[in-house]
């Protein structure tokens, strides 16, 4: 019985993972706001380290999916402060965020 409610966790969570994902793609495929697509990139960040974690969950002797979703995190906590300097100054110039009016790259 144990087995059989552990594949329903794992099952559960790579559900979760996917939903995230797909709510993650979705909004940055629709939204023309820099901050959303923003937002939508750390969920789908989440999403792989939801199941990075959960993959390691089911290997209790390797820490891979733990110590590479830690990783992750560092690597999305960087992007994010990079992306929102970048937002913060496109800004500052063309008075907007919106991605469709940020056409030219003039200097």
């Amino acid at each position: 019985m144990p087995e059989r409610r552990e594949k329903m966790l794992l099952n559960t969570m790579l559900f979760l993972g996917a939903l995230l994902f797909c709510s993650g793609l979705f909004v940055v495929l629709t939204k023309k706001n820099a901050i959303m697509v923003l937002i939508g990139i750390e969920l789908m960040l989440n999403a792989a380290n939801l199941n990075l974690v959960t993959f390691s969950r089911f290997d209790p002797q390797a820490l891979q999916g733990q110590i590479f979703s830690l990783f992750v995190i560092t690597i999305a906590a960087a992007e994010a402060a990079v992306a929102l300097a970048i937002v913060v100054k496109v800004y500052k110039y063309f008075k907007t965020a919106d991605l469709d009016k940020i056409n030219s790259m003039r200097g």
